[in-house]
């Protein structure tokens, strides 16, 4: 993983746990992500059972595959471990990498509650490999271009921000394989997952919540599977409302909830002395395509914002915004500039730990009714 002034810079070798021939988000975003960039090498990869591994490398060009985790890891013909299975599975899954002493990049979220977030991040400390977690929004150019005008004083001093989104997820039906989201125990809800993803991309731009207040629900505790109408029991919330003060000083306000709406998906303000700014996704602003808007001083209406050519470093991906590896291509291109030259870039397991945190405040206050101080 090292480069030198003489030559070419070396390759890091990646193994993906999860990749699946049958599809999934590994082979729909971190293959074509990986893809994208010339310091990686898609060179392992580890499946439920030997028999899926070889049929995941036969489809994907992986030259290794392997029926555990545990052998990816011990593997020397593997830098980077990645991990992109459920979230019930994440802790099992990266211990053996972490204790081979390999850099780990783990999907979010990083485990399923802030015990075992800790847990691994503590070990990953320990260990002294580096960690990376998928909270790709933080990656994507618009939310980085985001971020400066509002550093560089588009909107004067923040005042105020607003945001509103529907999880897609979490509504009154459920799909094939989208059971495990509506238990709560799973670590992989409304508020782990949409909630969890959006409001790191706000803290990035606006800075950290120091106190929250916020009301949960879960209105819909039966829903339907699509298509064949059995009834299952959704434990998870489907109603998030959070509001609390940034270390600006600013009042944030934050409203998910499940499904979708008829009216707007999402809807994100920035609301300023001088100016306001408003983000527009289709639902998911770690995924979906993001455009910008903007007003301030003498301007009397908004107009959108085009994120400079600068913002863009991966030419394989100019145009191509609305792809599903988009935003995680940029997060592998600032791990790499991490793996080769020591920058600190990309979120890791200290900073997932954090973010689970944040998460853990929001549920006591929901449960407690207090408005809680929100610690780092």
């Amino acid at each position: 993983m090292s480069s030198s002034a003489s030559g070419p810079r070396t390759p890091v070798r990646v193994g993906i746990v999860g990749l699946s021939a049958s599809g999934g988000w590994a082979a729909r975003a971190h293959v074509p992500a990986l893809a994208a960039l010339d310091g990686y090498e898609l060179r392992a990869l580890s499946a439920s059972s030997e028999e899926s591994a070889r049929a995941a490398g036969a489809k994907f060009g992986v030259p290794l595959t392997f029926g555990s985790a545990a052998e990816l890891a011990r593997s020397e013909e593997v830098d980077l471990v990645v991990v992109t299975v459920k979230v019930p599975h994440h802790r099992e899954l990266i211990l053996p990498a972490l204790e081979a002493g390999k850099a780990v990049f783990s999907e979010w979220p990083l485990g399923t509650d802030l015990a075992q977030a800790e847990e691994l991040a503590a070990l990953a400390e320990a260990k002294g490999v580096r960690t990376a977690v998928g909270l790709q929004a933080r990656s994507a150019p618009p939310l980085r271009y985001l971020r400066d005008l509002v550093a560089e004083g588009y909107v004067g001093r923040v005042l105020s921000t607003t945001l509103v989104c529907s999880g897609r997820v979490w509504g009154p039906t459920f799909r094939d394989g989208g059971e495990y989201l509506l238990d709560r125990a799973n670590g992989a809800t409304l508020l782990s997952i949409p909630f969890g993803h959006t409001v790191d991309a706000l803290t990035m731009v606006l800075g950290e919540f120091t106190d929250v207040s916020a009301t949960t629900a879960t209105l819909r505790p039966q829903v339907t599977h699509e298509p064949s109408g059995r009834t299952a029991t959704m434990t998870a919330e489907d109603q998030i409302a959070v509001t609390g003060t940034l270390e600006s000083g600013a009042v944030a306000a934050v409203h998910f909830r499940g499904g979708t709406s008829r009216a707007t998906d999402f809807h994100w303000e920035i609301n300023g002395t001088e100016g306001d700014l408003v983000v527009k996704a289709d639902a998911a602003l770690w995924m979906d395509r993001i455009t910008l808007h903007g007003a301030h001083g003498s301007d009397t209406e908004l107009t959108e914002l085009p994120v400079p050519a600068s913002y863009e470093r991966l030419p394989r991906f100019a145009g191509r915004s609305t792809e599903t590896a988009y935003n995680v291509a940029y997060a592998y291109a600032q791990l790499l500039d991490d793996l080769t030259t020591g920058t600190r870039l990309t979120p890791d397991f200290a900073h997932a730990a954090a973010r689970h945190r944040l998460l853990d405040r929001v549920q006591e206050s929901a449960r407690t009714g207090a408005r809680l101080t929100v610690t780092a």
